[in-house]
């Protein structure tokens, strides 16, 4: 059985692969970044994290107190046009749709399999700092929705 965190995200997913044959559409004003950008982004956050979840050993968590993740993990918000992505998550300029596709397939694949993880494995953000299981989820819901978001708005255009 699934739990909550992790349905949240699968069906996260399941939005993300509706936006897919969408990939090339574009608005300047909204994000220099297209679509694909958007979606490309994000399935390659969701992978890096659950791979790094998977890596952590939960004896080496420390529990720290980070204010801006306690109020932006509370509000599920991030703030546009604030942070660069790290080069390991950025996106190329072009992105196929078959390359989206194994995305996500790998992505539900890393969701799924991180359910049974220790509650103390963790990942370590440039800005949160180092989040347990249960606020690694929710990180990744919240910058899920926020990328969700750009993509609304670039196909109200």
């Amino acid at each position: 059985m699934q739990d909550k965190k992790t349905t949240v995200l699968n069906d996260l997913l399941s939005q993300i692969e509706q936006k897919i044959p969408l990939k090339d559409k574009s608005n300047p004003t909204i994000s220099k970044a297209n679509v694909g950008w958007q979606l490309d982004h994000t399935l390659k956050v969701i992978n890096r994290v659950c791979e790094s979840l998977k890596r952590s050993n939960p004896n080496d968590y420390k529990k720290d107190f980070n204010v801006m993740r306690r109020v932006l993990l509370t509000l599920c918000y991030i703030p546009r046009g604030r942070v660069k992505a790290p080069k390991i998550v950025r996106s190329p300029d072009m992105v196929s749709i078959a390359q989206l596709q194994d995305q996500l397939n790998e992505a539900r694949i890393q969701v799924n399999s991180i359910e049974s993880l220790d509650k103390n494995a963790h990942f370590k953000h440039f800005i949160f700092g180092t989040l347990p299981k249960a606020k690694t989820l929710r990180f990744l819901e919240m910058h899920t929705k926020h990328h969700l978001k750009i993509v609304k708005d670039i196909m109200k255009s």
